[in-house]
């Protein structure tokens, strides 16, 4: 993945550049030090990858991210700053994580697993097209974590719990809890997620099968890829869900 850094402090682009020497498959193609600079490294080197500092002089990284978003197909990035109050503003960039400095290796691991936005090395299918009717309102969930705000992507997302006024999502690298009901988030993320109990929203791309308990029909279960243990399909559900895996095949 090609990766260009950006940050008014040659030190910290060093640090940042030592780091992702230490990932495979990662190549810094350039640098730049102020906003005006990084675009026109960015349309010169047309990377997959943007670590990008918010505080800078002249146009800072909130600025520079939205720029990219006139591209045909802009880069993913990830923000790196020590103001941790600029990460609402950093999400709405379109930024897909935010790390405050001084970073650690960990949790630049992290965020570049949480890169899933397509890019230039992973190009979306046609039928994903932006504006294609098939996508969902909102592609991601932010929650609120000890280490500040964590964007999920919805294609990480394998499925929603929820328990009185919390909600669990549990996706490929983990889970968090997020305060959203269920309602809004079936109507948010529909097509991509098939409601399957008053308590449970399943991702459609993670269903594996429904199986049924050998003491009667009445109780069913649906069994997930990427999850240890299958859920509960209610009697109402029971219907729309052998559709779907009618469809399905």
């Amino acid at each position: 993945m090609r990766v260009v850094i950006v940050d008014d402090e040659p030190l910290a682009r060093d640090r940042l550049r030592r780091l992702l020497a230490d990932f495979p498959g990662y190549e810094v193609v350039g640098e730049a030090g102020d906003g005006e600079t990084a675009l026109d490294v960015i349309d010169d080197e047309e990377p997959d990858l943007v670590l990008l500092d918010i505080r800078m002089g002249g146009m800072d990284g909130l600025q520079v991210a939205r720029s990219m978003q006139d591209m045909d197909l802009p880069p993913a990035v990830i923000f790196t700053t020590a103001y941790s109050e600029h990460a609402l503003s950093a999400f709405d960039a379109n930024a897909q994580a935010y790390l405050l400095k001084p970073i650690r290796a960990e949790k630049l691991k992290e965020a570049l697993l949480r890169v899933r936005k397509p890019t230039r090395a992973n190009r979306p299918p046609a039928a994903a097209a932006a504006g294609d009717p098939g996508r969902p309102k909102r592609e991601f969930v932010l929650a609120t974590t000890r280490d500040g705000l964590l964007r999920i992507p919805a294609e990480d997302i394998v499925y929603f719990l929820a328990d009185q006024k919390y909600t669990t999502v549990f996706h490929l690298h983990g889970e968090v809890l997020i305060e959203e009901s269920l309602k809004t988030l079936e109507e948010d993320f529909a097509p991509w997620f098939l409601r399957i109990h008053r308590k449970a929203l399943v991702a459609t791309r993670f269903i594996a099968g429904l199986e049924r308990e050998k003491q009667g029909e009445q109780h069913h279960w649906l069994k997930l890829k990427h999850a240890q243990q299958p859920l509960p399909v209610s009697r109402r559900r029971l219907a729309e869900v052998r559709r779907f895996l009618t469809d399905a095949h």
